[in-house]
C-alpha cells in the first residue's frame, strides 16, 4: 500500500526529521496503550516507520524503529486493557485499576527521559548521546521527585 512512502512524503516537508524518533515514540506508546498489545504495534508501526525513515532520513533508520518497539512496550505497560497488565492485577490480587494508576508515574518517568533521548539522538545521530541523555534527565527527574 505504499503508506510508508505516502507518510514520509507528507512528514519530509512539514516536520523537521530530526523529531521522527520521538514522534513515532509517541505514536507507538499511544498507539500500544490503546489497544493493550505491543506485538499488534509492532506489527503495524514497524513496516510504516521503516519506509519513513529510509525514504526521509535513512541515518534515523534504526532509532526510529528503535522508538516505535519502545514506545509499544511502554504504551503496552501502561495499558489498562494489556493482557499483561490484567494478570498482573488478577495474580497480585488486588484491583486492576488500583495497579493501572500506581504503574502509570513510574512508566511516564521513564518515557519522559526516553523521549529527551530521542530528541537527542535525532539531533546528534548517536545512540551514545542519547542514552546518555535519558540517563542524565531520569536522573534529574528522580531528584527533582525525591525533594518533594
Amino acid at each position: 500500500m505504499q503508506t510508508g512512502k505516502y507518510l514520509s512524503s507528507l512528514v519530509s516537508g512539514n516536520i523537521p526529521m530530526q523529531f521522527l524518533p520521538v514522534i513515532l515514540f509517541v505514536l507507538g506508546a499511544a498507539m500500544a496503550f490503546s489497544t493493550g498489545t505491543s506485538w499488534g504495534t509492532f506489527g503495524i508501526m514497524l513496516p510504516i516507520a521503516a519506509a519513513m525513515a529510509a525514504n526521509a532520513a535513512p541515518e534515523l533508520l534504526l532509532p526510529c524503529l528503535s522508538a516505535v518497539m519502545a514506545g509499544a512496550v511502554c504504551g503496552d505497560h501502561c495499558s489498562p486493557v494489556s493482557d499483561t497488565t490484567i494478570l498482573s492485577s488478577t495474580g497480585a490480587k488486588c484491583n486492576h485499576i488500583d495497579h493501572v494508576t500506581t504503574q502509570l508515574p513510574y512508566a511516564a518517568t521513564v518515557a519522559t527521559a526516553t523521549s529527551i533521548g530521542y530528541i537527542v539522538v535525532g539531533f546528534t545521530y548517536s545512540g551514545l548521546a542519547g542514552f546518555a541523555a535519558t540517563a542524565v534527565s531520569l536522573i534529574v527527574i528522580v531528584f527533582a521527585v525525591k525533594k518533594r
